[in-house]
């Protein structure tokens, strides 16, 4: 009875909200498509719908997913289906504009909210999403799902304001099957909580799966044609094609230590695999000046050196880091005055030391985290580190850098939603206009199933800000199916729209990795580098072979990236070679090859 309840809520629900035009958008349900929506049953074609948007806005959209397995997720049969969680009352609201929405006051404590009970079935993905606002003020809103009755499990936060509807977009993976309470908190228990458009969607996995290779195609490959012929432009049936690629289109590298200048097993392996890297310690602060007015560049100019040989790109790697532990020894005993000095001298000394020879800068390393620099000079101070960056090496891409940002939705202070206010703090600050800014999520994941709902929601609402995201420092921690993670971590990030690179903190055991590493003490690869390889591999760098059909026609997907191609005549065996790059739009359609008898 429940779930008939539930399809003829939400059926009656789509008729009600096409009139409601605060609404509207262009996607509408049929009857029958709906009813196979909300049962998320057997619909290996429901797509996800990546879209996000990080403005208040004046009403909220309308529901992802007609509100997937929630009951009245639209608030158009009052309030039926939810009930009081804790203190307070709960009430339905209808706006001016006509729109309907549900609000409990006279909360006393933080998780004084409305909630509702779901059936979580192990193994699926849940995807959440709805719109807050508060009655008066601003404050985080969190997702949490209460599960066999006592654990709450969070999935994700927004910062909700008064007159106007934020989106929060998260989502938790189900590890085992159990009913579920879901509720909200508000960190202010005085103000009201107003909530519309809710949605919970689950997924399988060979649902979730198939986003991801739907996304790979449209985003990471292009369509490619090759007409051969012989010289007269007749069709050469049975002609070779074999299309090697020289260089990826999308950055997937590896961090890179100290050991790769004295150990040639470790440049062999590098070279091999990686065109892009971060440097794990040689160019922060406490490596080069250990001693206070004594520089020392030696190991990461030879670095640098090296990779310029080898072709590979290098991100900069930090300019500071806002931890008070990990500041170099002597700063910490330094007055204001004197910290304000040497802090100028260290951006001045290693930007320009480096300028225009990286690919992009961490100029702040995990300052939602850590104040080191905003409790000593204020809280525009990493603005303003970012603006003299930018000014000293202004063609240079200007990153921050935090972790748990996607990988974990318990830790709020790094939330998509606070990064996304950082990165507003820092846009708005004299000096940074025109100015080239990245974010960086570091991807260090920990023990258990990586919570790719709420990966893929951050990656969601950060790529809504169009500043191409990198995942700087992936990992996950040793554990027994770690491999199976890293892939599932590395498919997913490679998959997102919105990801512009990766590069992993991780590499073999003769370079002192510890926690995830790609090759053992012999350089043979461990489970978790046989990962990595296999999709080095997919993505691009393994050789493709076609055959020509009856009309000379080969027509193959490939990622974007530069390609030797060679083409050889079925019986002559005679050999042309071209080189092709191939990226998004790619242009020619078809590429002829005539070829001699």
């Amino acid at each position: 009875m429940h779930c008939i309840r539930e399809v003829l809520y939400n059926i009656m629900m789509i008729s009600d909200k096409m009139k409601v035009a605060a609404k509207c958008c262009n996607l509408f349900f049929t009857t029958t498509s709906f009813l196979l929506l909300i049962s998320g049953l057997g619909v290996h074609s429901l797509d996800y719908d990546y879209s996000a948007t990080i403005e208040c806005m004046k009403e909220p959209q309308r529901a992802q997913y007609g509100g997937g397995i929630i009951v009245n997720s639209e608030f158009e049969h009052n309030i039926e289906g939810w009930t009081v969680f804790g203190n307070g009352k709960i009430e339905e609201h209808i706006s001016n504009d006509g729109n309907r929405f549900i609000v409990v006051r006279n909360r006393t404590q933080t998780l004084d909210s409305f909630s509702q009970n779901v059936q979580l079935k192990k193994g699926l993905i849940y995807m959440f999403s709805a719109w807050f606002q508060l009655s008066e003020g601003s404050d985080i809103v969190s997702v949490l799902f209460k599960i066999n009755g006592s654990e709450l499990v969070r999935g994700g936060h927004v910062i909700a304001k008064q007159g106007c509807w934020s989106l929060l977009k998260g989502g938790i993976v189900a590890n085992f099957s159990s009913s579920a309470e879901i509720l909200f908190e508000s960190e202010n228990p005085t103000v009201e909580l107003w909530a519309d458009s809710v949605s919970l969607q689950p997924f399988t996995i060979k649902q979730w799966r198939s986003h991801q290779d739907k996304s790979i195609e449209r985003v990471r490959k292009s369509k490619v044609r090759f007409q051969v012929t012989h010289l007269n432009e007749t069709a050469l049936e049975g002609a070779t094609v074999v299309i090697k690629q020289t260089k990826p289109n999308f950055p997937f590298g590896c961090a890179m230590n100290k050991y790769i200048l004295t150990n040639y097993e470790y440049q062999k392996w590098f070279v091999a695999r990686f065109k892009y890297t971060t440097f794990t310690n040689e160019m922060k602060w406490y490596s080069t000046e250990q001693i206070q007015g004594q520089e020392n560049y030696t190991i990461a100019d030879a670095m640098l050196k090296f990779a310029k040989e080898n072709g590979i790109s290098v991100r900069g790697h930090t300019i500071f880091w806002d931890c008070t532990n990990l500041q170099p020894g002597w700063v910490k005993f330094l007055s204001p005055n004197e910290l304000r000095e040497a802090a100028a001298k260290r951006m001045n000394s290693v930007v320009s030391r480096y300028n225009g020879q990286l690919i992009a800068w961490d100029v702040v390393n995990e300052n939602l985290h850590c104040h080191f620099y905003e409790d000593k000079f204020g809280e525009n101070i990493s603005a303003k580190y970012y603006s003299t960056a930018y000014h000293l090496d202004p063609k240079t891409t200007m990153f921050m850098n935090e972790y748990n940002t996607i990988e974990y939705s318990g830790d709020h202070f790094a939330s998509p939603a606070n990064y996304i206010r950082k990165l507003k703090e820092i846009w708005k600050f004299p000096g940074t206009a025109g100015m080239p800014m990245g974010i960086g999520v570091q991807g260090h994941f920990a023990w258990g199933v990586p919570n790719l709902a709420y990966m893929r929601s951050g990656l969601d609402l950060l790529g809504a800000t169009g500043l191409p995201i990198w995942l700087t420092e992936t990992s996950v921690k040793a554990q027994p199916n770690q491999a199976q993670y890293l892939e599932e971590i590395l498919r997913e990030a490679f998959s997102h729209p919105a990801v512009q690179g990766i590069i992993m903190f991780v590499g073999p055991a003769q370079a002192g990795f510890r926690g995830t590493v790609l090759a053992d003490a012999k350089f043979q690869n461990t489970p978790s580098g046989d990962v990595v390889d296999k999709l080095i591999n997919e993505w691009g760098t393994g050789p493709k072979i076609a055959i020509a059909d009856s009309k000379g026609i080969v027509d193959i997907s490939l990622h974007h990236g530069d390609y030797d191609v060679t083409v050889t005549h079925p019986l002559t065996q005679y050999s042309k070679k071209l080189n092709v790059s191939v990226r998004k739009g790619f242009s020619p359609d078809t590429i002829h090859v005539k070829m001699h008898a």
